[in-house]
């Protein structure tokens, strides 16, 4: 059965580009051109002159906010970072009278697409996406309809929307200077996947603490899972080298690597922290029920959230929005695997 042909003329997004405004501009033109300044009203119409666009009516309706439903499209709801992210947005969303609905991707970039697919043929009011690998393709989905959208926690240069992140290389950076600060001078790094954005900022971080203090050495763990299973591998490897050349300091790029690479080198004898500190670096609750409580890094993920939904409505109610990228700053939670 063929395929039905999708619309081949130009899009609300180029016509938003080619104007230099938002996508909720381009609709409020469209709609309710009273609301839009005299100057920006006459860039957007020669856009769409321009590029001989037609409206799509269902696209335009969003400017009306016929559909109270905001979606949620997020990458792992197994990590409470976005669990807190969630909340965040539906706490912001009900005080608008809007309703948060929840796409879970866990970690598959086809289901993400799914439920990209669904929440535009429901004609949302407009979309938070949770991404960790580069969301172009899912945006473009998205965006022929004209669906605002607004990516948490992955930071895009292109100001085509809104974003709302944390600075994870600031996240990395805070957890050597914590280790340091305990007296740690030989680190260990444990991480993998680095074609994940959080990852690789939070790498470079690290990287950027280490180099810039002597007598300090960085040992990377290379794990194929950021999940239990990573730490228990993790775990082993430091198990398995001799006392003087093991690491005292280890820094796992997520809570849940953290969380096992204790319960497994105390199984094999170490004390954490004394022999070995160990911290992970994204916050997860789900990581904290161990015997040794995890020093990890604050990401504010309910205040992400809040922000984004806040994007998001001033891209469906506003006649000149601007797109703006918010950088959330971590804050260290110190415990007893370090110390604390």
């Amino acid at each position: 059965m063929s395929r039905p042909q999708r619309r081949t003329g130009p899009s609300l997004t180029q016509v938003a580009s080619q104007a230099g405004v938002s996508i909720g501009t381009v609709s409020h033109v469209l709609n309710h051109p009273d609301r839009v300044r005299p100057a920006t009203r006459e860039r957007v119409l020669d856009a769409i002159e321009q590029l001989g666009f037609i409206p799509n009516s269902n696209a335009s309706s969003l400017a009306g906010r016929e559909n109270r439903t905001v979606g949620f499209v997020a990458i792992d709801i197994g990590n409470s970072l976005f669990v807190d992210m969630a909340q965040g947005a539906q706490l912001r969303a009900q005080r608008e009278g809007l309703i948060l609905q929840v796409g879970h991707s866990d970690n598959d970039e086809e289901l993400q697409e799914r439920h990209l697919d669904a929440f535009n043929s429901a004609r949302v009011a407009g979309i938070l996406l949770a991404p960790m690998q580069d969301p172009r393709e899912a945006m473009a989905r998205v965006r022929t309809l004209g669906t605002p959208v607004v990516v948490l926690n992955y930071d895009w240069t292109e100001n085509d929307h809104c974003s709302v992140l944390i600075d994870n290389e600031k996240a990395g950076y805070l957890a050597v200077q914590h280790m340091l600060s305990r007296g740690h001078r030989h680190l260990a790094f444990v991480a993998g996947k680095d074609e994940y954005q959080p990852v690789r900022d939070r790498r470079r971080g690290v990287h950027r603490a280490v180099a810039e203090h002597g007598g300090v050495t960085l040992t990377e763990i290379h794990v194929e899972d950021l999940n239990a299973a990573g730490g228990v591998a993790a775990g082993e490897r430091l198990l398995n080298l001799p006392a003087a050349v093991r690491p005292d300091g280890v820094i796992a790029v997520t809570d849940m690597l953290g969380m096992a690479i204790i319960q497994k080198v105390a199984a094999g004898g170490l004390n954490v922290p004394a022999d070995l500190a160990v911290m992970g670096c994204d916050y997860n609750v789900n990581a904290w029920g161990g015997s040794v409580p995890l020093t990890s890094v604050r990401m504010h993920g309910e205040s992400m959230g809040e922000a984004a939904v806040e994007l998001l409505l001033e891209e469906i109610r506003g006649a000149d929005h601007e797109h703006r990228r918010i950088v959330l700053e971590p804050s260290l939670v110190v415990r007893q695997s370090t110390g604390g």
